[in-house]
């Protein structure tokens, strides 16, 4: 059998077994649904058809997929445009796929699923028709979903969205049926993925691949007809297209995303806006970045005032506009980044220039970096010429960004070694978890403590980037990318603690201890015993095979073992 075929694995059986009892709950595992967005004359965007029809968006949700899945008018694009956006959930949404927290617990922290928001991912047509009053045909094929999948969904639409725009709803319904037969995302699994009559064979990457790992390799399938196309990333983008203009500030930018910097990229049209926000987000990567983003993002978006008000401090987003009007709505931001089309001097894309904040106040401002920021730490020259020869050596996009997204990891990693290195020291340790007790505490954090490791472990050891690194992690503890890694770092010791604490019951004689006990003590225990299982399950503790269920047996002897009325009562709770 195929290792990496996902089909008969037992971790796939348990997940499609769970998404077969109700509709489309295997296309709930991809995809919250799919919508085509129309311009009509009397009321200007409008959502012409959701599929499933029985999703239920709310008004305000379908009020910002409107707007979000067009281009504003001084883009000026004509032909084909594909982009993304990120939006807000309604409150009180559930999440409609049951596999979510198995998923999430063994996916890249960039890939989880999306809580409180969806994503769009929008291929757009514009071209001159005679046949429509205003002269020209616009529509949107919109995929909305949890998962961040942008490379994969952006793949889909060029294969759906051409033959729907020809042949409309029968098509859509059709490749809809066909997503609901694919098996559900697994971390660590190769998928096939039929449509269209095509197959598409998708990784799902996995929390234990290594970092920067190798490419993936096409798994050949004897049985496959047709031959599966192989997509090398469901998610990752072509960062030196992402970058090529402001590759001398990739260090500043690199920056301001770690600390979480309100920051506003102003691109000439939606494809370059949302793809140069979703390679800045994911620059600090394997690092979460824990602030708001959006992609795209208009006038009309619901949070519009919440994001421009000038009675306060802008909040830690990174906001991707091409409306003019923004320049001067966001005079008041401490960081502007103006994108123009791709000029080149020579051989090289043009690079922007750090410009003062005060000169941007015009339409027709130039492009640039507009920031007062000092970046801590010194510029990585070595990466920046080695970029600029590859370019005069016509090196492939695909290998520029490949260096890009390496120099980046690296750097991200040699800043959250110490702190990860720091964190592990704050775990109590193995032998003093007992049986008998509550399983102790993570030690606090203290930034002192902290700071005060780095003369000997600090990012020294496998960086040469000179600079204020203390400055940098300092100002990181203001930061919500701090608390974001914190709290999920607190979280997964003390889950670990959990685990070990219900290892050493499990292997404790518990029998033993309730021999001279009174039934109060031993009803008390299995209270306690059950609340801690009943958790364990629900958190997805992972526990040595056998605890659970040897834990089980136990408490089924004792209750049995316990008078008939206390019998009755517990088997009844």
């Amino acid at each position: 059998m195929d290792p990496l075929d996902v089909s008969g694995s037992p971790r796939m059986e348990e997940a499609e077994r769970r998404n077969s009892r109700c509709p489309w709950a295997r296309f709930s595992c991809w995809l919250e649904c799919v919508c085509v967005v129309t311009f009509d004359l009397e009321l200007g965007q409008a959502i012409e058809l959701v599929y499933p029809q029985d999703v239920k968006l709310t008004e305000k949700e379908k009020t910002s997929i409107c707007y979000l899945s067009f281009p504003d008018s001084y883009s000026g694009c004509l032909g084909d445009t594909q982009f993304s956006f990120r939006l807000r959930q309604s409150v009180g949404r559930r999440a409609t796929w049951r596999g979510e927290d198995v998923y999430n617990r063994d996916a890249l922290v960039a890939l989880q699923t999306e809580s409180s928001h969806f994503f769009g991912f929008v291929y757009f047509r514009q071209v001159k028709d005679v046949s429509v009053k205003r002269g020209y045909f616009q529509k949107s094929l919109v995929l909305v979903s949890r998962l961040p999948y942008t490379h994969l969904f952006h793949a889909l639409l060029q294969l759906v969205a051409p033959e729907f725009f020809e042949k409309l709803e029968p098509c859509l319904e059709t490749v809809c049926n066909e997503i609901d037969q694919w098996p559900p995302p697994v971390p660590g699994q190769t998928l096939n993925l039929p449509v269209m009559g095509m197959v598409l064979q998708v990784r799902i990457p996995s929390k234990s691949d290594k970092p920067g790992g190798s490419p993936v390799r096409q798994v050949a399938r004897e049985d496959l007809l047709p031959t599966p196309t192989l997509l090398p990333t469901i998610h990752e983008l072509d960062l030196f297209k992402c970058f090529q203009s402001v590759l001398v500030h990739l260090q500043m930018l690199w920056e301001l995303v770690l600390l979480g910097e309100p920051l506003v990229i102003m691109a000439p049209s939606p494809t370059v806006s949302s793809e140069t926000v979703l390679a800045l987000v994911s620059s600090i990567s394997p690092l979460k970045f824990c602030c708001d983003f959006r992609p795209y993002f208009t006038i009309h978006d619901s949070e519009f005032r919440e994001y421009t008000t000038r009675t306060q401090a802008p909040p830690s987003v990174v906001l991707g506009v091409t409306n003019p009007f923004f320049i001067k709505t966001f005079q008041s931001w401490p960081h502007v980044v103006r994108l123009g089309e791709i000029k080149m001097s020579g051989d090289l894309p043009k690079q922007v220039k750090v410009k003062k904040l005060s000169k941007l106040k015009t339409l027709d401002t130039k492009p640039g970096v507009y920031t007062a920021f000092r970046s801590f730490l010194h510029k990585d020259k070595i990466l920046i010429r080695r970029l600029l020869k590859g370019i005069q050596r016509k090196r492939p996009s695909e290998v520029q960004s490949a260096i890009i997204r390496r120099h980046l990891l690296e750097l991200t990693q040699s800043f959250i070694i110490p702190l990860e290195r720091y964190m592990a020291s704050l775990m109590p340790l193995q032998r003093s978890v007992t049986a008998w007790k509550t399983p102790p505490q993570v030690r606090p954090f203290s930034q002192d403590e902290f700071m005060a490791t780095l003369e000997h472990t600090g990012p020294q050891l496998t960086s040469l980037l000179k600079g204020d690194w203390m400055g940098l992690y300092r100002k990181f503890f203001r930061s919500p990318n701090f608390d974001g890694w914190y709290r999920q770092r607190h979280k997964e010791m003390t889950q670990k603690l959990e685990s070990l604490h219900l290892e050493v019951i499990c292997d404790a004689d518990l029998l033993g201890w309730t021999k001279d006990k009174s039934e109060v003590e031993i009803v008390d225990l299995v209270l306690k015993l059950r609340e801690k299982m009943v958790r364990a399950r629900r958190q997805q503790l992972q526990v040595r095979d056998g605890v659970l269920n040897k834990l089980d047996d136990f408490i089924h002897s004792i209750i049995g073992s316990l008078p008939e009325d206390l019998q009755t009562v517990l088997n009844t709770q």
